[in-house]
C-alpha cells in the first residue's frame, strides 16, 4: 500500500501511517544501562530532529534502565530485542512505547505468544523486523538464496503469526544491505502489508558510503510512496543519521522546514576558500530557527548573482571580498573574512521577526 493508506499506529505520541508525515528516527549506541550516557546522546538527536529513538536491550539491566531513560527524554522510545522473550516483556512493562523483535529469532510460537500478550496489555506496537541476513533455512532453498521474494515471505509468516495471535498494532521492517534487493523487497511488501512500513538500508557503511547507498535506496522506496519512517543506519555517530534523513526528506519534498544551503561546485574562477566557508555556512545555520529559507554560497562574483537567484538569500566570493545578495539581487560588497558573519546577522535579523 500506499503510504497514506497504511494503518494508523500510535508510538508514544507520535502517529505513523496513514496521513501522518513520515518520522525520522536513529538509535543509540551507547550501552543502555548507562542511563546517563544514553540520555545525553538521545538528547543530541532530539535537537538534531530525531522524532523517534531506539536503544539495544541485550540484557535485563538495560531492560529495566529504560524506565528512567524514559523519564528523562521527550520522544518515543524504542526496545530492540534479539533472543529472549523475557527481555521484550520487561521492556515493555518498564515503559518501551513500542518494541522491535524479529519472532524468528525469538524461540517457540508460545513465546513468541508471551511477547504478544504483553504488548496486548498494554497496547505496545511491535515492530516485525526481518533482515537479509537472518532469512530461514527453507527460504534460502526455496529461493537459492538471499532474494527480495525470500525476505517479503519471511516477514509476512510473521506478520501472519502475531495476527493469528489476536494483534494487529503492528510496524513491519525489511532490510537489506544490498540496496537494490532492498527497493524490489519493498515495491513487493507494499502490496501485501496494510501496516506501517519502517525503511532503511541495513549494515549500509560509513558515513561517507552508508549516505549514499541511503539516499539512493530510501530515495528510490519513498518516490514510490512507500515507507512511513525511516533509519538512515551509518557506522557513525547518529547525529549524522539524522541530518541525512531531513535532507533526504526535504529533497524528496516530504518534509518542510528549516534553513537549505546551495554551493556552487568550485572551478577556475574561485578566488576564495569556497569549501571551507560553505561548510562553515551548513553548520552556522543549523541552529537559526528558520522555515524554508534557502541560502547560496557561490565561489565567484561573476555568475554567483544569477545562480542565486532561486535562493532567498546568498554570498559569493570575490578576491579578497564578496557580495551579499537576496533574491538575486546584489545589496553590498564586504571584505572576505567578513562574509559569514554578514549572512549570520542577516539571517538572525529574520529569525527575529525582520524577513523582508
Amino acid at each position: 500500500m500506499y503510504r497514506n493508506q497504511t494503518k494508523e499506529i500510535l508510538i508514544g505520541n507520535v502517529k505513523i501511517g496513514g496521513d501522518h508525515p513520515v518520522a525520522i528516527q536513529s538509535m543509540t549506541n551507547t550501552k543502555t544501562e548507562d542511563v546517563e550516557a544514553t540520555v545525553a546522546q538521545i538528547h543530541r538527536l532530539e535537537a538534531a530532529g530525531c522524532e523517534i529513538i531506539r536503544c539495544a536491550v541485550p540484557n535485563m539491566e538495560a531492560a529495566e534502565a529504560l524506565r528512567e531513560i524514559k523519564r528523562r527524554i521527550h520522544i518515543p522510545l524504542v526496545a530492540d530485542i534479539h533472543f529472549d522473550y523475557r527481555l521484550a516483556i520487561a521492556a515493555i512493562e518498564n515503559g518501551a512505547d513500542k518494541i522491535r523483535i524479529n519472532p524468528g529469532n525469538i524461540g517457540s510460537e508460545e513465546k513468541v505468544k508471551a511477547v504478544v500478550d504483553k504488548a496486548k496489555e498494554y497496547n505496545v506496537p511491535i515492530r516485525v523486523g526481518v533482515n537479509s541476513g537472518s532469512l530461514e533455512k527453507h527460504l534460502l532453498e526455496k529461493y537459492g538464496g538471499v532474494t527480495a521474494e525470500g525476505i517479503v515471505e519471511s516477514a509476512l509468516d510473521k506478520v501472519h503469526m502475531i495476527e493469528k495471535m489476536g494483534y494487529d498494532n503492528l510496524v513491519v521492517s525489511i532490510k537489506s544491505s544490498d540496496v537494490m534487493m532492498c527497493v524490489k523487497a519493498h515495491e513487493l511488501i507494499a502490496k501485501e502489508c496494510p501496516y506501517p512500513l519502517h525503511v532503511g538500508i541495513t549494515e549500509s557503511g560509513t558515513v561517507y558510503s552508508g549516505n549514499v547507498k541511503s539516499s539512493v535506496g530510501l530515495g528510490i522506496i519513498l518516490y514510490e510512496g512507500i515507507g512511513n519512517t525511516i533509519r538512515v543506519s551509518l557506522t557513525g555517530d547518529p547525529v549524522e543519521e539524522i541530518r541525512t534523513a531531513k535532507l533526504i526528506l526535504r529533497t524528496l519534498g516530504l518534509r518542510k522546514g528549516g534553513i537549505e544551503v546551495v554551493s556552487c561546485p568550485t572551478c577556475g574562477r574561485t578566488k576564495i576558500d569556497l569549501i571551507g566557508l560553505a561548510n562553515e555556512v551548513e553548520k552556522m545555520v543549523e541552529d537559526i530557527p528558520l522555515d524554508n529559507i534557502k541560502v547560496a554560497v557561490m565561489g565567484c562574483a561573476v555568475n554567483g548573482p544569477g545562480e542565486a537567484k532561486e535562493a532567498d538569500i546568498g554570498i559569493a566570493g570575490g578576491i579578497g571580498e564578496g557580495l551579499l545578495i537576496k533574491k538575486g539581487e546584489i545589496v553590498k560588497k564586504v571584505k572576505e573574512e567578513a562574509l559569514l558573519d554578514t549572512l549570520r546577522e542577516e539571517l538572525l535579523n529574520w529569525a527575529a521577526g525582520d524577513r523582508p
